[in-house]
């Protein structure tokens, strides 16, 4: 578990810029400590704990792209074509051993190796057969073509992969490609979910008339999932201080991070605060986002705290950008924010300098065959609506105080920021 200083989340400043935010979650979140050895397959969406090094050449072998016939180039045909005689056969995987000479050609298939003294491959469809064992070859091809030559994709000793990258599904082929069987990756981040107040309960139990079902606690389990993280949830905490500051610290002493969704504003009914309060430290960060009100940051026993919103979308949208930079800095992953996409406005908008907003958008094709945003018709934090009906969010940052139709804006995709 990392172990933090009461005082590391404190920002003295009016409002809280969303950079400022992840910057110093990284810079004051330590990785946690751990490592272990997973199957390749089961490597996806894990963190790398070292550097993954070729142990060898891709390809290993210089091989042909295509199904045709290698020759040497210093043979090639120039201005008509030319008679080979044909030496020899090579299959994908075949031992055959096969040498061409001046004059000569072999009939080779895609991945085979190619014969000593070749280095170029004409295509088959490119090719006159005729019957007393020769090939006709046209001119206009160049010398190497269609041979792909031994570590041309990856070079002996390259490190292919970096300490810290978050493995993908085409980062597990390339670690296949290069015969591995296990790959050595951090532990993943241990967090206690709950959600907070008298005023919710589970799906499936009993609901009062004026209780809600929780949604932000599945909803943010969801997310942690795709990131990777091992979750405990500690379902749902009522109004009750005393109770509640028992639960949080026995969770933040098994725990890389305690994840809140509610209570913990500065009204007298958010329980969470006081309880956060009375075992550790508690900082308000006023971030100056929309939709999203103050986020908490605390220290319970040196384990980070950190409390978001109660209203659905204030939750998601506080998550992507505290939590996901958060559960970064302590896997140790370089991971920087989402890559937005630019495209066309279908909509306009005001909005206050100084804070960055995210605008529910879903996404259409114009008549004009350009692909642009409109905006989701209703406001409001509390909407589940709004996040199920879109595509994903229009981040106008601080400096913008407009948008008119037809106008470049930057979406990030839902799928972008998980």
């Amino acid at each position: 578990m990392a172990q933090l200083s009461d005082d590391c989340f404190a920002f003295a400043g009016p409002l809280l810029p969303v950079d400022e935010a992840a910057q110093l979650l990284a810079d004051r979140l330590t990785v946690v400590e751990g490592v272990e050895d997973v199957p390749v397959v089961l490597a996806d969406g894990r963190i790398l704990a070292r550097d993954l090094i070729a142990p060898l050449p891709l390809p290993p072998f210089t091989n042909s792209a295509v199904d045709g016939y290698a020759v040497r180039g210093v043979d090639l045909p120039s201005g008509e074509k030319k008679t080979f005689a044909l030496v020899g056969r090579i299959q994908a995987g075949g031992g055959e051993i096969v040498t061409v000479g001046p004059g000569e050609a072999a009939r080779v298939f895609t991945g085979a190796p190619m014969p000593a003294g070749a280095d170029t491959v004409f295509m088959q469809e490119d090719v006159d057969l005729t019957h007393e064992g020769h090939v006709i070859l046209p001119p206009g091809l160049k010398r190497g073509a269609n041979a792909r030559p031994a570590g041309e994709d990856v070079a002996v000793g390259q490190v292919v992969l970096r300490a810290g990258h978050r493995m993908r599904p085409q980062d597990v082929a390339l670690a296949a490609a290069l015969g591995q069987t296990k790959i050595e990756v951090r532990r993943r981040i241990r967090v206690a979910v709950f959600s907070t107040g008298n005023e919710i309960v589970a799906p499936g139990a009993q609901r009062g008339s004026t209780q809600l079902f929780d949604s932000n606690r599945f909803m943010l389990k969801s997310m942690l999932a795709r990131l990777g993280c091992e979750i405990s949830d500690l379902g749902i905490l009522g109004d009750d201080a005393i109770a509640t500051a028992s639960v949080i610290k026995n969770a933040a002493a098994e725990h890389d991070l305690v994840l809140t969704s509610g209570g913990v504003s500065t009204g007298d009914a958010d329980y969470v605060k006081t309880a956060v309060e009375s075992i550790g430290t508690l900082v308000f960060w006023r971030m100056a986002i929309k939709p999203g009100r103050p986020v908490a940051m605390g220290v319970v026993g040196g384990t980070p705290f950190l409390g978001l919103p109660g209203n659905p979308v204030a939750s998601f949208v506080t998550f992507v950008n505290v939590a996901r930079p958060a559960i970064f800095a302590l896997s140790g992953t370089q991971s920087g924010p989402p890559a937005a996409i630019r495209l066309r406005a279908a909509f306009t908008y005001r909005k206050k300098a100084g804070r960055r907003e995210y605008v529910r958008a879903s996404l259409r094709t114009a008549e004009d065959g350009t692909v642009e945003a409109m905006k989701f018709p209703r406001e409001g934090a509390g909407l589940l609506s709004s996040l199920v009906e879109t595509d994903g969010l229009v981040e106008l940052r601080e400096r913008i105080t407009s948008v008119e139709v037809g106008e470049t804006v930057s979406f990030l995709p839902y799928a972008s920021l998980l």
